[in-house]
């Protein structure tokens, strides 16, 4: 495992349909909804360190912190930057970014810890 700050992972993304808020329900307008966005950055932070893990482990969320600063409606591109900016034990702390063509549309930092699947899994059904 080699797990240490600066790992860094993009996303490059065409909002659609199924990204808006009127379609998620967090909203009634067609623009990127925050938990999509939010959900982008963390599949992001997955795709940084996924390739350092260990057979078994994964990461799991454990708080995000999010400035959804401009609207994106369906057909732009948005380009999410995460960079793994803290590792302190199991804990893993990341910044990242979200920009389209014209500006930077949110920011923000996501936590992960990391677990063994099986074992959270197991803790999670029982």
């Amino acid at each position: 495992m080699t797990l240490a700050p600066g790992l860094r992972a993009q996303l490059l993304i065409v909002v659609e349909e199924s990204d808006t808020a009127q379609k998620i329900g967090s909203g009634d307008v067609p623009v990127l909804a925050t938990p999509r966005l939010l959900a982008i950055a963390e599949m992001a932070t997955l795709k940084a360190v996924r390739p350092h893990l260990a057979p078994g482990e994964t990461t799991v969320g454990t708080r995000a912190e999010l400035a959804h600063l401009a609207a994106s409606p369906v057909g732009t591109h948005v380009e999410i930057t995460t960079e793994l900016t803290e590792v302190d034990g199991r804990r893993l702390v990341f910044d990242f970014e979200a920009r389209d063509k014209r500006t930077v549309i949110g920011r923000g930092t996501i936590e992960r810890v990391l677990v063994d699947r099986a074992k959270f899994i197991d803790r999670a059904t029982r």
